[in-house]
């Protein structure tokens, strides 16, 4: 799975983005999910959207198998070793798109 993030997040963003995933999973027993997070066009959340990102992450948290987060700014390396402390699966920072595909592969 692919995903890039454009702009700010807004709550609307959450609430096409959620059903959209809950959907694809609700018929696999224990999903795995591999996730690329392309982060190099974000420009943060609004307020309501970064609630709705925790809560995401609280619910679906050990459904995620790995997450490459693919960014260009130093707080997105720190951000992504912070939340692999909360994290039940891998999360790995990559400048490089291809190193990023191929951790995500291993």
């Amino acid at each position: 799975m692919n995903i890039s993030v454009i702009g700010k997040l807004k709550h609307e963003d959450y609430e096409l983005m959620v059903p959209l995933l809950e959907n694809a999973i609700k018929d696999v027993d224990q999903p795995h999910i591999k996730v690329l997070v392309d982060l190099r066009g974000f420009q943060g959340w609004e307020l309501r959207a970064a609630w709705d990102d925790l809560k995401l992450g609280l619910k679906h948290n050990r459904e995620f198998s790995k997450i490459a987060m693919l960014g260009n700014k130093d707080w997105e390396k720190l951000a992504a070793r912070i939340t692999n402390w909360f994290s039940s699966g891998e999360i790995s920072y990559f400048e490089d798109k291809f190193e990023a595909l191929d951790w995500l592969q291993n």
